[in-house]
């Protein structure tokens, strides 16, 4: 089904600015199924443990009966204010063995953090990935939890410290290596940031239910099943959106060549609206973005041509140059400021004045309200972000589309105007998927790292040396 044309997410009208039923399905938190799967003591058995030590963090994730739990309210997932635990834990209800490592992918702006958990308050087998995120400029808040993660470990499975392994990608694994090998005391193995990227996103295709979705206003998530085979699955385009944007084309199992990218990113909507706003985080963006009314600050096709541009197209309520309005807008209030001086007062001393400028003093962009410029600039942002993805979809014949990274966050906004876009440059024929765990990409891929092959429910790494 095609979807809805979103009334404000539109793609930016040119570069000029004028013009169901899956296999295996386990998806919710089977309640029924927890009430009748058998109950066993949550620790593990000695050979797990023994087997576990002698090989550190090489353990077979037993992911038969997976889903997300969905529970804000879940009492077993930690909260804290300086840093963000995602309440869709990932459930693995038949693990037992002992998982001795946790993973970290750190990037410019976010670290984010995966690790293995027992459920503390049950009474059965298996327990969950956990995952947080931090800021980047906070690293030593993260580094401090995972020495948290690593001493429950010790206590919890009679393991030495130096037992547990940190599997680490993204820029800060080589960063910030050496200091978290001195701070936690335990071995440090980096991992290729794109070949984990690749890894988690298989893993989340293949393996986890209810994990992959298509995003329209008349549809806002509707879950894909799980493909016949996971070999269906390639090729595909992987949008992974983080400070900056990597657009890798994915031919098989850790077969991948990154193809093209943008510097226009997370990165980018966070630092100008750090300018343009009052906002102290990227979540708070967002909010003001949900409040804000992108018109008021873009120049759209209505405003040109008075109605829709039909004939090629473009509705009333497209973009045409995104900030367009704000020329116009200011120098109007400026005039308006003027003329309503008196004599005197338009006079100022030269410090007062921009050097080379004929400009009077005034307060910058008092008449544009944060909710509007942050809801423009998150359309532009996403509007390029999709246009460039569709170009290099359609140059390699790449029909499926999937956006990750932590720039889209699960909001709405941004997942309308990339699905929109998508849409609308590929005239219907490409489709873009968004993941509920579309910034864990590369933590969840340096985690599996330390598995054997032919691990999990079916096979998805098959034939991969």
């Amino acid at each position: 089904m095609s979807p809805a044309q979103p009334q404000s997410a539109q793609p930016a009208a040119s570069s000029t600015g004028e013009t169901g039923k899956c296999a295996d399905h386990h998806a919710g938190a089977p309640s029924g199924e927890a009430e009748t799967r058998p109950r066993r003591p949550t620790q593990a058995s000695t050979s797990d443990i023994q087997d576990t030590i002698l090989h550190p963090g090489t353990v077979r994730i037993n992911v038969q009966g997976a889903f997300i739990v969905d529970d804000e309210t879940d009492s077993v997932t930690p909260q804290s204010e300086d840093y963000e635990h995602d309440p869709r834990d990932i459930r693995l209800p038949n693990h037992t063995a002992v998982v001795s490592h946790i993973a970290v992918d750190i990037g410019g702006s976010l670290a984010k953090l995966v690790y293995f958990s027992r459920e503390p308050t049950s009474s059965s087998i298996g327990g969950r990935l956990n995952f947080l995120k931090f800021e980047t400029e906070k690293i030593e808040t993260c580094i401090d939890f995972m020495r948290k993660v690593k001493d429950d470990h010790q206590q919890l499975n009679g393991s030495r410290s130096e037992e547990l392994i940190v599997m680490a990608t993204g820029g800060g694994a080589f960063k910030y290596y050496d200091r978290i090998r001195e701070a936690l005391g335990v071995e440090v193995i980096r991992e290729d940031e794109m070949e984990c990227l690749i890894i988690g996103l298989d893993f989340f295709i293949t393996e986890i239910p209810e994990e992959v979705f298509t995003y329209s206003e008349a549809e806002p998530m509707s879950f894909i099943p799980f493909p016949p085979q996971p070999p269906s699955i390639y090729p595909y385009l992987l949008v992974n959106i983080g400070s900056g944007v990597s657009m890798i084309k994915v031919s098989g199992p850790r077969q991948y060549e990154r193809i093209g990218g943008t510097s226009l990113g997370g990165g980018t909507l966070w630092g100008l609206l750090s300018l343009l706003t009052g906002a102290r985080n990227f979540d708070d963006m967002l909010k003001l973005a949900e409040k804000g009314d992108n018109a008021a600050v873009d120049l759209l096709v209505g405003d040109i041509y008075g109605t829709a541009y039909n004939k090629i197209g473009l509705k009333s309520t497209h973009i045409a140059s995104s900030f367009g309005k704000v020329y116009k807008l200011k120098r109007a209030a400026e005039r308006e400021a003027e003329d309503g001086c008196n004599s005197s007062s338009k006079h100022h001393a030269d410090e007062e004045l921009i050097a080379g400028s004929s400009e009077m003093p005034h307060e910058a962009a008092k008449q544009f309200k944060p909710e509007d410029i942050s809801r423009s600039l998150l359309y532009a942002v996403s509007n390029n972000i999709g246009q460039i993805a569709y170009l290099h979809a359609e140059k390699h014949n790449l029909a499926h589309i999937y956006f990750g990274g932590s720039f889209i966050g699960g909001h709405s906004q941004t997942m309308n105007t990339l699905s929109y876009a998508i849409k609308f440059w590929s005239k219907g024929t490409k489709q873009a998927y968004f993941l509920r765990h579309e910034g864990y990409l590369g933590a969840v891929g340096a985690f599996l790292k330390r598995q054997p092959r032919n691990w999990g429910r079916r096979n998805s790494f098959d034939g991969v040396s």
